[in-house]
């Protein structure tokens, strides 16, 4: 059982909590502005559980960050505790003319007077709620989103200015089990073919923009302005991590 209050104190809100789409809104935003995706428990070849104890202790107790599985559980469940209703859905990524399997990625629906696409733990993604009709869009880092139809399913998009619609991940609105994400997880903890094994990976939005840390490679991005360096040895990578 998450304790509502240090979850709020961990990602900085301090907003109303009735379940609003406003609520929800501010939840997503300041989640995003304080949990970082990272994956770096693989890397020191720690197993990750998808259980809410073991996340809960993780990114809020210990201040650390976490995959898409981690982000969206702790999410859900803080939303269901302060009255939302939410459910998991698989989403496959779409690279190219083909998709990644079934529960590759993780995302929520909450239902409120319309039915929502919500998002924490996608790297650089939306930053705020979707209409799954497609009746509102988002803007933030230089994209645009928004859901539309992918094939029979549902996809969320981004545009970059003067781009095309490019689909970032498909879905169904079919409700998940938590369970049913567990192999997918485990895969992406111990196969070579993972994007999480190959490299570590260390990413938060900021008002301005976003701070990344991929392996020795530090980018800063402000608005249109993006600074990059080499990162020379792993006691300034840990320094980094800290500050």
């Amino acid at each position: 059982m998450i304790d509502i209050e240090s979850c709020l104190e961990r990602i900085g809100y301090r907003g109303p909590t009735e379940p609003t789409l406003d609520t929800l809104g501010g939840l997503q935003k300041a989640f995003l502005l304080k949990v970082p995706f990272e994956n770096l428990d693989i890397h020191l070849g720690r197993r990750i559980s998808l259980s809410s104890e073991s996340i809960y202790r993780k990114i809020v107790s210990r201040k650390r960050g976490g995959f898409c599985y981690e982000c969206n559980i702790l999410f859900f469940d803080l939303l269901v505790r302060l009255g939302f209703r939410v459910d998991y859905l698989s989403a496959r990524m779409v690279k190219g003319g083909s998709l990644t399997p079934e529960y590759d990625h993780m995302v929520l629906l909450v239902q409120l007077k319309s039915d929502y696409l919500v998002d924490v733990g996608n790297g650089q993604s939306c930053r705020e709620p979707l209409r799954i009709n497609g009746s509102n869009g988002s803007a933030s880092e230089g994209y645009t989103y928004r859901v539309g139809s992918h094939g029979q399913d549902y996809a969320l998009y981004f545009q970059q200015p003067e781009g095309a619609w490019t689909p970032r991940f498909q879905f169904t609105l079919t409700s998940r089990d938590r369970a049913e994400f567990s192999d997918m997880c485990h895969y992406h903890q111990t196969s070579p073919d993972s994007i999480f094994t190959k490299y570590r990976l260390v990413t938060m939005a900021t008002p301005e923009g976003r701070i990344t840390l991929a392996d020795r490679q530090l980018s800063i991005t402000k608005g249109a302005e993006r600074q990059e360096r080499g990162i020379n040895s792993e006691d300034e990578y840990l320094e980094i991590l800290n500050t």
